[in-house]
């Protein structure tokens, strides 16, 4: 992928998100909604030296896959991350801030439904618990 063609993701994601309420940060309720309704796949992107008990994808979140940020070029190119950039995609982490990074990621990849969860992932982690 050519550095031009980075800058048109870029351009077309900041275009994308500003449509967005809260420029693709979402709570709770509307991950609940994008997962359920929508069949968004959940990115649980923490490192591992983050991840207290089990990561979302071990939890059974539905559609959920475990990819650390410190995997995330490996597990891309492994074909573990959907293809279609159309998926919704919602990432999660901690803290927001690795998610927020993914999202980026995602983004200049050309991917075009990206969400990052506002609040830590074992909040939708416990969700699906219950």
């Amino acid at each position: 992928m050519s550095e031009i063609n980075i800058l048109v993701n870029i351009r077309e994601a900041i275009e994308m998100d500003k449509e967005k309420p809260n420029l693709g940060m979402v709570d709770l309720h509307k991950a609940r909604e994008l997962i359920e309704d929508v069949g968004a796949v959940v990115l649980d992107v923490r490192p591992p030296a983050k991840v207290d008990g089990e990561n979302a994808e071990e939890a059974n979140v539905p559609n959920a896959l475990y990819v650390p940020i410190t995997e995330f070029a490996r597990q891309y190119e492994d074909g573990r991350i959907p293809q279609d950039k159309t998926t919704p995609i919602v990432v999660g982490c901690k803290l927001t801030k690795f998610a927020n990074r993914v999202m980026g990621y995602l983004e200049a990849l050309g991917y075009k439904n990206v969400f990052v969860l506002d609040t830590d992932i074992n909040d939708l982690i416990e969700l699906y618990r219950k």
